[in-house]
């Protein structure tokens, strides 16, 4: 399968207002096609990466390559993107129609030439009967498809998505998950899409960035986020890992030791060449899913330890048993039944999870 070549990259791109950094040298790379996801807590810094790509804010230092080309200083009526806003920044007084053709208005393209492309952006977002309403008359579904249209009709390079279903109900929310994924396959443009919600993340990107602080802390793809996390904070953000603190031991081939509270645990060292070389007694971190974790079988020897069912948690297809372990608070996903849990609270238990559906990050 051949590599995606790079749209455009931030080379050491740092920014400060004023004496506050909020970017610490980031270097991040977009391939031509994809679906990135910049995703992070309040304050990481991803809004800020979108609007400094956008030209919406100029880069404190570091360079945006786009084609081979420093676009840093380009105004950003030259940039080849555009922008779809959590508050979809329609014009109340226009219709929809003229909303999503005002991009090709003020480049004076012909009037047919609007309107037939009008007519083929509306159809695209499922919203061709609309074109004379006005964006009062929408639900938030549609207004937020009236907004990507407007985004997609100048045909540009790079969509660039800041938090734009935020404020849509749950269902909503997912319907335009899958709708804004499938447009995007469609029209084969690439998108930088830049949320805080992990769910979403997970089944939309083609590739994740998570960041924290100003720092890009992991780069992968949605799989790899989930089950392989690079470090503490990836691992406890991204999802509902289980991690168990303790120090690294001996090292066996793709596997090492890491000696918890729960005892001595196995976990996988894959990839990982700086848990390899990590000297013993390093402080790290055991990480397993709540789905890896279940209850103990025989000929489970490796990471058995006992706990007992504090409390269930039922969450639709999945139910959440909340165990204690020597003072640690495990999780245990299992598929719900419809006669409930075999599990009881205060039921003790011994436990399992296989070496191979752990990880081990250090502290």
């Amino acid at each position: 399968m051949t590599q995606s070549l790079d749209l455009l990259s931030l080379q050491s791109v740092s920014k400060s207002y004023g004496a506050v950094p909020v970017l610490h040298d980031i270097d991040l790379s977009i391939r031509d096609g994809e679906f990135l996801t910049v995703l992070g807590p309040s304050g990481s810094g991803k809004t800020t990466v979108l609007r400094l790509i956008g030209g919406l804010e100029a880069v404190t230092s570091g360079k945006i390559v786009l084609d081979g080309d420093d676009i840093s200083r380009m105004p950003i009526n030259r940039r080849p993107f555009n922008t779809v806003f959590q508050d979809y920044a329609l014009f109340p007084h226009m219709s929809v129609a003229a909303n999503v053709g005002y991009g090709l208005s003020i480049r004076h393209r012909p009037r047919q030439e609007i309107r037939q492309r009008v007519g083929e952006a509306l159809d695209l977002v499922q919203l061709g009967k609309f074109a004379d309403r006005y964006p009062a008359q929408l639900s938030g579904g549609q207004r937020q498809r009236v907004a990507l249209a407007r985004a997609l009709i100048c045909q540009p390079r790079l969509v660039l998505l800041d938090e734009p279903l935020a404020a849509l109900d749950l269902e909503l929310r997912r319907q335009m998950q899958e709708f804004l994924k499938s447009i995007q396959r469609e029209v084969k443009t690439t998108f930088l899409f830049v949320t805080h919600d992990q769910e979403e993340a997970i089944g939309m990107a083609d590739r994740i960035c998570v960041m924290q602080s100003g720092r890009i802390r992991q780069l992968g793809t949605p799989h790899d986020l989930y089950y392989r996390p690079s470090c503490k904070f990836v691992a406890k953000f991204f999802g509902e890992n289980n991690l168990v603190s303790g120090r690294l031991a001996e090292s066996d081939g793709t596997m090492r030791a890491i000696d918890t509270d729960l005892g001595r645990l196995h976990c996988s060292i894959e990839g990982q060449p700086d848990l390899r070389s990590a000297p013993n007694g390093t402080a790290a971190f055991a990480v397993f899913r709540p789905e890896a974790l279940r209850a103990a079988e025989a000929g489970d020897d490796l990471n058995r330890f006992s706990g007992s069912v504090e409390e269930l948690a039922f969450a639709g297809s999945s139910t959440v048993a909340h165990i204690n372990s020597s003072g640690e608070r495990l999780r245990l996903r299992q598929p719900s039944r419809i006669t409930g849990s075999t599990l009881r609270p205060g039921e003790a238990m011994d436990l399992s999870f296989a070496p191979a559906d752990s990880y081990l990050v250090l502290s």
